[in-house]
């Protein structure tokens, strides 16, 4: 169906000026490769806002490098998902506007093609759509033939290259893209979404193409266990070749105020992007705490938490503590355990503190969650992604049916107290009664001690903690459901500076709750209740202040 009304108008308008001025279009060139012709297209395009509106775009190296890196590959060496991690401001709006309209209508479009950009809500969506339908407009060889509905956020070509392509901008808020069949897709800062659902169905439905392709382009999340996190640390790892990263972000340990540390992660600075604005904005982010977590996520491009100053300890200093734990090594032990009981529906947790027999001791942590199976339909979406990664990779024991069984769980603590030498395991008294009835009827005596969880008992084990992992003498395995807890945990104080794990805060919008680091603390702290009192020699009894005043 043609283009009616003021479309059909334009689209004339287009045609005519296209037909007059006979314009070779650079990309398509005879003898250009693939990443030339992307290259060639982009830089084709017009800029339509900001300081440099009215000019082309041209790619920043670092731009350059990143097309280079997604569309240098093909065949079975293909790229399937590119992810391109910066902080605002460095011109990705353009750069994904451009690639949306290379694969919808330029070198990588295709016949009956589907172009998707996603984004948190409508309003994000629309960003989008708004910069290629300006494109579009001041191009007379896209307007010529291409039908923009601003209002359903929807993009059709009519002819040429692409013809029968179609382009919809998608909100996470809608729950969209089941039963699309993507030639490409790109997702609009996806830290900000609350879940990967739309992620994943944007991914899943890349099956029904040959050759589909996925974009991510977005700061970084403030959490590691947000989805993108997740996709970036996977991708810097390795296991996937098929899927790649950029990712520009300032170290942790450098100045986040210096001039230099802005540059180094920000390409577009002192060419579109104003460095003096930034520094503006790192003076005041210095003189008032309270933006200098908001400054480093979105300029510096660092995964810095907002709660950061209420975190029982920050991420650098929990993952300097992982350590490579050889389980077998631990077999007959002494330790210390601290078991979180759930709810019949939610997450357990038992946590094993081996001490290392040093004079200062260290502690080797191990850690051991379960959960009802048939519970996850009913889990929040991020939580249920979660979970079913980490059931498949043996970090958390699918315990069959719809609630808990405590008896499965203690024949399971059964086969631990059999490996270690378990001497004490603090306890929060929550459901604990009928823990001990099913312990009876499995035949398990494990020596459970009461621990409270107010002030009063839950401050020293959280001190020990954090003095433990400050000094470099905790360590753990890096189990994801731990570091998860750990993360989430948001302290609060009395006024007499005691603190304790503040659930409410902790669990708001939390992916995961903080079963895990509560059985951590109690582990700790009952095994500095059990230490041994120290024994003075009488060397230095006859020097004590004692023997002094009777002497």
């Amino acid at each position: 169906m043609g283009l009616r009304g003021p479309g059909a108008t334009r689209a004339r308008l287009a045609r005519e000026q296209a037909e007059k001025s006979k314009r070779r279009l650079p990309w398509k060139k005879k003898g250009l490769s693939r990443v030339e012709r992307v290259i060639a297209f982009l830089e084709f395009l017009p800029i339509t806002k900001g300081k440099l509106q009215g000019k082309r775009m041209r790619l920043l190296p670092e731009q350059r490098e990143f097309v280079k890196a997604v569309y240098g590959r093909s065949g079975v060496n293909r790229v399937r998902i590119a992810i391109k991690s910066e902080p605002r401001g460095n011109g990705k709006t353009g750069l994904i506007s451009g690639l949306a309209l290379c694969h919808l209508l330029g070198p990588e479009s295709e016949p009956r093609g589907e172009v998707y950009s996603a984004a948190i809500d409508r309003q994000q969506a629309g960003l989008i759509f708004n910069e290629m339908e300006a494109i579009i407009i001041a191009v007379p060889e896209f307007a010529a033939r291409v039908n923009p509905q601003r209002f359903h956020k929807r993009m059709e070509v009519l002819e040429g290259d692409g013809a029968g392509s179609i382009y919809e901008a998608l909100s996470a808020d809608a729950r969209r893209a089941h039963g699309l069949a993507p030639s490409y897709w790109v997702y609009d800062e996806l830290a900000q979404a609350r879940d990967g659902e739309l992620l994943e169905n944007l991914r899943t439905a890349m099956g029904k193409r040959k050759a589909a392709l996925g974009m991510v382009i977005s700061t970084q999340a403030p959490t590691d266990d947000h989805p993108l996190s997740l996709l970036i640390d996977d991708a810097l790892e390795g296991h996937d070749e098929s899927i790649i990263v950029d990712l520009r972000t300032a170290p942790l340990d450098a100045d986040p105020f210096a001039p230099e540390t802005i540059k180094k992660c920000n390409p577009a600075a002192g060419v579109f992007l104003d460095l003096d604005d930034i520094v503006k904005e790192a003076e005041q982010a210095r003189r008032v705490p309270m933006f200098e977590a908001r400054y480093r996520n979105l300029r510096l491009n660092q995964r810095i938490d907002g709660n950061a100053e209420n975190r029982i300890v920050t991420r650098p200093i929990w993952e300097a503590c992982k350590s490579e734990i050889d389980v077998a090594d631990l077999h007959g032990r002494k330790c210390f355990g601290g078991l979180d009981l759930s709810g019949k529906h939610d997450l357990t947790a038992l946590v094993l503190a081996f001490p290392d027999g040093q004079a200062e001791p260290g502690f080797d942590l191990l850690s051991f969650f379960w959960t009802p199976e048939g519970q996850m339909a009913a889990r929040r979406d991020r939580e249920r992604e979660l979970f079913r990664v980490w059931i498949k990779a043996g970090h958390i024991n699918a315990v069959p049916g719809p609630v808990i069984k405590f008896r499965y769980m203690a024949s399971q603590l059964r086969e631990l107290m059999q490996l270690f030498d378990i001497q004490a395991i603090g306890f929060d008294r929550w459901r604990v009664d009928d823990f001990k009835v099913d312990m009876a009827d499995e035949g398990v005596d494990l020596p459970l001690e009461p621990y409270g969880q107010g002030f009063k008992d839950i401050s020293p084990a959280i001190e020990f903690f954090v003095e433990l992992a400050l000094s470099g003498r905790l360590r753990h395995d890096g189990n994801p459901v731990l570091n998860s807890c750990v993360a989430n945990a948001i302290t609060v104080k009395d006024p007499a500076g005691n603190m304790k794990i503040d659930k409410e805060k902790s669990n708001k919008g939390a992916s995961v709750r903080i079963d895990g680091l509560q059985a951590a603390l109690m582990a700790l702290g009952t095994a500095k209740r059990f230490e041994p009192e120290a024994k003075m020699d009488l060397t230095d009894f006859l020097a004590s202040p004692i023997m002094a005043m009777g002497a």
